[in-house]
């Protein structure tokens, strides 16, 4: 059998029973590497060689983390939460009606935040330990189960790239999928990527209504959980091992002793500057095309604003800066290791057999190939946890085989879109799942496989398989 298929296979085994995702990736690469002819000592250099690209992106998530506790520490998502929970309580006496809306309008409003995460705020997944664990309260009071939450945040942080050629979204359309589409030799300067991703793009929105509409929609109790301050929600966020305990909700911690500070007029008007500080230099460096980390400047000039301003004392600053950063810096190390198992995937050259072989099984039959060059992107996805590291990887094999078919350039590049976008959601190390996890978990009630991953590849990465196979055969 096939490295690639083994070492995927093990490693989402592994986190569905609950080994740390990370020792789940590790072992998965290590058992890849082996099978692939590389050996033990070639698998470990491959690993390794692939954990120094992962670095940039956990210092940009450490101090994003440490940024998003500071403002929490401002008491700006606590002021928020509470009126919505007095909101919430005031409609008591008004019937069912207003309470519905507030439900239905709090999704809507997660769903804009992920939306705009991905372009016009860059920051990605940093908004949701920041926004989502003060109103785990509200989500308690409203019933409203999790894995519907879950399931509006990955719709919002993968659709959006896949789909709008801005922020994010212009990275993995036009510098990646296109740019790697055209260095495979296809001439793409005629394509609109926007009508290649169109139908995937559709086929995610149905699943989103799926899970909030029809699998989720029914009530589901949680318990109202203090939740102190730490990080151990984003340890949950890890998988496998230490799924309870409490969290990290960056609305309550304020450092050693874990009390929520007063809130402030002071300190609301601080963390707004800093937020538009934060984001605002992220827009000008993603406007110039700029070489410098949009996200990793932001956020460390948004931590100056907050040490400056004195809106974190002196004598806080260094409890609330490492719990805001244990709560993201494990995300990043997931992340890290994720490119260690890609790098051993890569080194391994088991894809490419593994694509002629399955494309090789359906020979002229286009149908059957493009749904088994899907099937492909969605088991490499999966395992590597990064839709942005896969289709370097698969393009440069698809291309030519797209070619020999007969598909279209345009439902070529709608096939490669569409093969690395899947497994995004429903990946164990993606942080389009560790996300969620981190913030709806901070109070220990949330599973990271169960409740955020299982979910999200049954909603969205079948839906997306069906709609890219459709697209493939009729643009």
């Amino acid at each position: 059998m096939n490295a690639v298929v083994v070492a995927v296979c093990l490693m989402l085994l592994l986190a569905v029973l609950r080994v740390h995702v990370v020792l789940a990736l590790f072992i998965g690469a290590l058992v890849g590497g082996v099978l692939s002819g590389m050996g033990l000592e070639g698998t470990m250099v491959a690993f390794q060689e692939g954990l120094g690209a992962g670095a940039k992106i956990a210092l940009s998530y450490a101090l994003l983390g440490a940024f998003a506790m500071a403002v929490a520490h401002s008491g700006l998502p606590r002021l928020l939460a509470d009126w919505m929970l007095g909101h919430l309580r005031s409609s008591d006496g008004a019937g069912s009606r207003k309470r519905t809306f507030t439900r239905w309008a709090m999704l809507a409003g997660i769903c804009a935040m992920a939306v705009m995460s991905q372009n016009l705020i860059p920051v990605h997944i940093a908004f949701i330990p920041l926004l989502i664990p003060p109103l785990l309260v509200v989500m308690n009071n409203l019933r409203l189960d999790r894995r519907a939450v879950a399931c509006v945040l990955t719709f919002g942080l993968v659709t959006t790239y896949m789909f709008l050629p801005i922020g994010f979204g212009k990275i993995f359309l036009t510098d990646i999928l296109l740019g790697n589409i055209a260095k495979a030799g296809m001439d793409v300067s005629g394509i609109n990527v926007m009508s290649a991703m169109a139908i995937p793009a559709a086929g995610m929105v149905v699943g989103l209504l799926l899970a909030v509409f029809v699998t989720y929609r029914k009530p589901r109790e949680y318990r109202d959980v203090t939740v102190d301050g730490g990080g151990a929600g984003a340890a949950a966020a890890a998988g496998g091992a230490g799924a309870g305990g409490a969290g990290a909700n960056g609305a309550s911690s304020s450092g050693a002793n874990g009390a929520a500070p007063a809130i402030s007029r002071y300190r609301i008007v601080v963390s707004l500057v800093a937020i538009l500080v934060c984001f605002g230099i992220q827009l000008a460096l993603n406007a110039v095309d700029s070489d410098a980390d949009a996200l990793l400047v932001g956020a460390l000039v948004g931590l100056c604003v907050f040490i400056f301003s004195r809106a974190v004392k002196l004598h806080e600053a260094d409890d609330v800066f490492t719990d805001g950063m244990k709560m993201m810096a494990l995300i990043g190390f997931i992340m890290i290791s994720a490119q260690g198992f890609a790098n051993v995937m890569s080194e391994s050259g088991q894809i490419e057999p593994l694509v002629h072989a399955t494309a090789a099984m359906f020979g002229s039959n286009k149908a059957m190939a493009s749904l088994a060059m899907l099937l492909v992107g969605l088991l490499v996805t999966m395992g590597i946890g990064s839709s942005f590291s896969t289709l370097p990887i698969i393009a440069a094999i698809y291309v030519p085989l797209c070619t020999t078919l007969g598909f279209s350039p345009l439902a070529t590049v709608s096939i490669i879109g569409t093969a690395g976008a899947l497994g995004d959601a429903g990946s164990p190390a993606s942080d389009s799942t560790l996300g969620p996890t981190a913030g709806l978990n901070a109070d220990g009630q949330h599973d990271h496989i169960r409740d955020s991953v299982i979910p999200t590849f049954i909603h969205f990465n079948i839906p997306l398989l069906i709609a890219g196979w459709v697209a493939s055969l009729v643009l």
